[in-house]
């Protein structure tokens, strides 16, 4: 479902003055999420974002009217590393004109990891054509089961399955 609101979001590159947004974002999300243990202090986020996810690919910001509604990074290899929306623009179509934004970018595929009890990412993953492709018990630094999604533009052919 869009709204009016996800039509005012335009996507753009992040720059490092965005970065602080993003990590307040996912700050937010982390300490609203009972079952995401905090594995990094507050600051460290923001330095993490700045020094390391930045420099690693892409990171696209869903601008509305100057606020940062929320973001994606992709990295060089195809992997959506985060997709986090900010509490008051989630459920507007936000995220589809990310992720979207991101196959565009991607041309061909794209994969991501999503944590195995955040069965909203799924749903939201698998109606944009993600594919659950392998779990795991925890092998993240958060040590929470996860599952890799996969996308292609193009189907996979019956041998490639």
């Amino acid at each position: 479902m869009t709204s009016s609101r996800a039509a005012q979001v335009s996507c753009r590159d992040a720059t490092l003055a965005d970065m602080p947004a993003c990590a307040g974002i996912l700050n937010r999300w982390i300490d609203a999420t009972p079952w995401m243990p905090r594995v990094h202090p507050q600051e460290d986020v923001e330095r993490h974002y700045r020094e390391s996810v930045f420099a690693n690919g892409p990171v696209i910001v869903a601008d509305c009217r100057g606020e940062i509604a929320g973001f994606l990074a992709l990295s060089a290899d195809g992997f959506v590393t985060a997709l986090y929306l900010d509490e008051r623009h989630r459920g507007v179509g936000i995220g589809t004109t990310l992720i979207r934004e991101a196959k565009k970018r991607a041309r061909s595929e794209l994969k991501l990891w999503t944590f195995e009890h955040n069965g909203g990412a799924q749903r939201f993953y698998e109606r944009e054509g993600f594919l659950p492709v392998r779990r795991t018990g925890g092998d993240n630094e958060e040590g929470l089961p996860d599952i890799l999604y996969h996308w292609r533009s193009e189907p996979l052919r019956e041998r490639e399955a």
